[in-house]
C-alpha cells in the first residue's frame, strides 16, 4: 500500500477516514492555538456525518477560544444547518451567557428564534439582552421586532424604557417620531416637552428644538414653531447655535412676514456678536461690529445698552496703543447721541465721563478734548469750549489742541488771546519751528513788522530747534519781502556761523543774484557789476571753506562747482569755473562688515586740478630721489 506524504508508517495500514482523523489530531497537539485548523477539524468530522465526534472537537476548541466569538458563531450555525435545533439553542445560550456584549450572538440567536417561529422564545431572548443595557441599536432592534407583530403597545413600553436607559437627544426623538407615525400627534408632543425638560442645556440640545420645531411645523402650528425657535436661541450657547439659526432663517422666509425675517437674521447676527464678546471682551472691533448692527435696527435702548457695556471694558494696560481703539467706542458713542438720539445733556455726559477715565498723567488724547470743544462751540457755549481747551492745555497740553483752540480764537478774531495762547504753546514747546514761525505769520498779517522781527530773533536764539532749516528759512524770506536786503544779508552771515551746508551758500548766492537782478533784466552796468562781485564772493568763500576746512566733503564741492557753472553761464562769462571743475573717477572699495571683508563695490570719486599738479610734483619728485641715489650707488 502506497503511503501517504509526511505521515508516520504506520498510517499506511489505517481505514482512510481513521488516518485523515489522526493527521488532524497530530496537528491540533503541535498548533492547538491555530483555530483554522480546529475549524476544518470540526467541519471535516461534520461532513463524515460524525456530528457527536464534531461537537467534541467544538468542545475541545471552545476550551481554549471560550472568548472567541466566531468559534461559537461557526459551532451554532453547523447546529443549525443540520437542523439541530436544541443543541444549537444550548450553544447559543451559552455563547450570549459568556459574551454578552458581543451583539452578533445575540442578534444570530434572535434571528434563529424568529425563524422558528418561536416569538414568545425570541422576545425572552430580548429582554436577557436588555438587561444588559446595549447600546440604541439593540433597543430599536428590539422595537422593530415588535411593530413587525403589530405589538405598538410593547413597542411604546419599549421605548419608555429606551429613554430612561440612553438619556440622549437622539433617543427622544425616535420616540417622537413613532408616536408621529402611528397619528399620536399628542403623544408625540408630549414626547418632545419632557425631552426639554431633561434635555434642554444638553450639547445636542440643538438638534432636539429643530427637530420640535420641524415637528410643529408638519402640524400647521407655525406659531408653536416660531416660540420654540426663540426659546432655543435663548438658551444654547451661540457656538452651538449655527444650524439652528439656519432654520429659524428658512422657517421666516416660509412663514414669516418681511419684519420676521429682518428680525431672525439680525437676532442671528446679534447671537454671534454676543458670543464673540463674551469670549473677548476687549476685542473692540466686534463692539464696533455689534453697535452697527444696533444702530442698523435702530432701538434706542439696545444700542445705548450695548454702548455702556462696551465702554465698561477699559484696556488692562495703562498704554497709549491699548487705548487707541477704545476711545473710538466713546466719540462713537457722543457722537450718536448727539446726531442720532439728538440727547444733548447725554453727550455731554458721555465726553466728561470720558475725560475723567483717560490717565492725562501718562497719556491724553487730543481728538477727545477737541470734539468735546467744538460740540460745545456748535451749542453756542463758547466759555465752556474755553474752558475744556484750557483744561486741556493744563492738563494734557498737544500741539492739536493747541493749534485747534488759536484757529478758534483767531475766526473770532480775538487777537490778544492768540497770542498768549502762542506764548503758552512756545513755554511748552520752545523747540517747535512750526509754532515759532505760525506766530511770527500771525504778527506780519497784523502789520507788527518790529513784532515779527521780535519773534523770529526770540526763536533763532533757542538752544535746540527741531526743524531750523525752516525757521531760517522763514526769517529769511520775511527779511527780503520787507525789502531788507542788509538784514538779509547779515542773517545769511549769522546762519553761516552756525552751519556750513551746501545749500545755505547756494541760497545765499541766489539771493545776491536775485537783488543784482541779474536774470536779463536791464539793470545800471555799476550795479550788475557789483552784484556779480558779491555772488562770485559767496562762491570763493564757500569753495575756500570746502578746500581748507572740509576737504573731505568732495562731493559738496563738485554740486557747489556745477551750481556756479550754471549761475556764471547765464552770466556768459563760465571760463573761469570750468577750470575748478573736478574729473569724475570711478573705483572701488572692499566692503567691511562684522564678520569681515564682503566683497568690493564701486563709488565715484572727485579729482581736483589743484590735486592733479600735487601729484604730478609727488611724481617728479621721487623720481628725482630716485635719481640720486642711482648717481650715489656709481659713485
Amino acid at each position: 500500500m502506497v503511503k501517504e506524504k509526511g505521515s508516520d508508517l504506520t498510517l499506511g495500514f489505517l481505514p482512510r477516514p481513521t488516518q485523515k482523523r489522526k493527521q488532524f489530531e497530530d496537528l491540533v497537539r503541535r498548533v492547538r492555538w491555530n483555530k483554522g485548523v480546529w475549524v476544518k477539524y470540526a467541519r471535516w468530522e461534520e461532513s463524515q456525518e460524525g456530528f457527536d465526534r464534531a461537537r467534541s472537537v467544538w468542545e475541545r476548541a471552545l476550551k481554549i477560544f471560550e472568548r472567541e466569538p466566531t468559534m461559537w458563531l461557526n459551532y451554532a450555525e453547523v447546529e443549525m444547518k443540520n437542523k439541530f435545533i436544541d443543541h444549537a439553542r444550548n450553544v447559543w445560550d451559552r455563547a450570549v451567557t459568556i459574551l454578552p456584549r458581543i451583539d452578533q450572538l445575540w442578534y444570530k440567536y434572535i434571528h434563529m428564534e424568529e425563524m422558528l417561529g418561536n416569538v414568545p422564545g425570541a422576545r425572552q431572548v430580548f429582554e436577557r439582552w436588555m438587561s444588559w443595557q446595549p447600546d440604541q441599536q439593540g433597543w430599536l432592534s428590539y422595537i422593530k421586532f415588535e411593530l413587525r407583530y403589530n405589538e405598538v403597545d410593547r413597542a411604546r413600553a419599549l421605548f419608555e424604557r429606551f429613554v430612561q436607559c440612553h438619556v440622549k437627544v437622539s433617543a427622544w426623538i425616535c420616540f417622537a417620531k413613532f408616536e408621529m407615525k402611528n397619528g399620536e400627534i399628542s403623544r408625540a408632543r408630549n414626547c418632545y416637552e419632557r425631552a426639554v425638560d431633561k434635555l434642554a442645556d444638553d450639547e445636542e440640545a440643538e438638534h432636539l428644538f429643530v427637530a420640535f420645531a420641524e415637528f410643529e411645523e408638519m402640524c400647521k402650528e407655525s406659531g408653536r414653531a416660531r416660540c420654540i425657535y426663540k426659546f432655543a436661541l435663548d438658551h444654547i450657547p451661540k457656538i452651538q447655535a449655527e444650524d439652528l439659526y439656519k432654520k429659524y432663517v428658512a422657517f421666516e422666509k416660509q412663514y414669516g412676514d418681511k419684519d420676521g425675517i429682518e428680525d431672525a437674521i439680525v437676532g442671528k447676527r446679534r447671537f454671534q456678536y454676543e458670543d464673540e464678546v463674551h469670549k473677548n471682551p476687549h476685542n473692540y472691533d466686534a463692539w464696533f461690529d455689534y453697535i452697527r448692527l444696533e444702530e442698523s435696527v435702530g432701538v434706542k435702548e439696545r444700542i445705548r445698552d450695548v454702548y455702556e457695556r462696551a465702554i465698561a471694558n477699559v484696556p488692562l494696560a495703562e498704554e497709549k496703543r491699548y487705548w487707541q481703539r477704545y476711545i473710538y467706542l466713546w466719540i462713537n458713542y457722543a457722537l450718536y447721541e448727539e446726531l442720532d438720539a439728538h440727547d444733548l445733556e447725554h453727550t455731554r455726559e458721555v465726553y466728561r465721563e470720558c475725560l475723567k477715565l483717560i490717565r492725562h498723567k501718562k497719556f491724553s488724547f487730543a481728538k477727545i478734548w477737541l470734539l468735546a470743544a467744538q460740540f460745545e462751540i456748535r451749542q453756542f457755549r463758547l466759555d465752556a469750549a474755553r474752558s475744556i481747551l484750557g483744561t486741556a492745555i493744563g492738563m494734557a497740553p498737544k500741539d492739536k489742541v493747541f493749534k485747534k483752540y488759536i484757529e478758534i480764537e483767531l475766526h473770532l478774531g480775538n487777537i490778544d488771546r492768540c497770542r498768549i495762547l502762542y506764548e503758552k504753546y512756545l513755554q511748552w514747546s520752545p523747540e517747535n519751528c512750526y509754532a515759532w514761525t505760525k506766530f511770527a505769520e500771525l504778527e506780519k498779517s497784523l502789520d507788527e513788522t518790529e513784532r515779527t522781527r521780535a519773534v523770529f530773533e526770540l526763536a533763532i536764539d533757542q538752544v535746540a530747534l527741531d526743524m531750523p532749516e525752516l525757521l531760517w528759512k522763514a526769517y529769511i524770506d520775511f527779511e527780503i519781502s520787507e525789502g531788507e536786503y542788509e538784514r538779509t544779508r547779515a542773517l545769511y552771515e549769522r546762519l553761516l556761523n552756525r552751519t556750513k551746508h551746501l545749500k545755505v551758500w547756494i541760497s545765499y548766492a541766489k539771493f545776491e543774484a536775485s537783488v543784482a537782478d541779474l536774470e536779463g533784466q536791464e539793470v545800471i552796468p555799476e550795479q550788475k557789476e557789483e552784484g556779480l562781485h558779491r555772488v562770485r564772493g559767496v562762491f570763493e568763500r564757500a569753495l575756500s571753506y570746502y578746500r581748507t576746512s572740509a576737504p573731505e566733503l568732495k562731493e559738496e564741492r563738485a554740486m557747489l562747482l556745477e551750481e556756479w557753472l550754471n549761475m556764471e553761464t547765464s552770466f556768459g562769462d563760465a571760463g573761469l569755473v570750468r577750470s575748478k571743475l573736478p574729473m569724475k573717477l570711478k573705483k572701488r572699495r572692499q566692503i567691511e562688515t562684522e564678520d569681515g571683508p564682503a566683497g568690493y563695490e564701486e563709488y565715484i570719486d572727485y579729482l581736483f586740478p589743484e590735486e592733479t599738479r600735487t601729484r604730478n610734483l609727488k611724481i617728479l619728485e621721487t623720481a628725482h630721489n630716485w635719481k640720486k641715489k642711482q648717481r650715489a650707488s656709481f659713485c
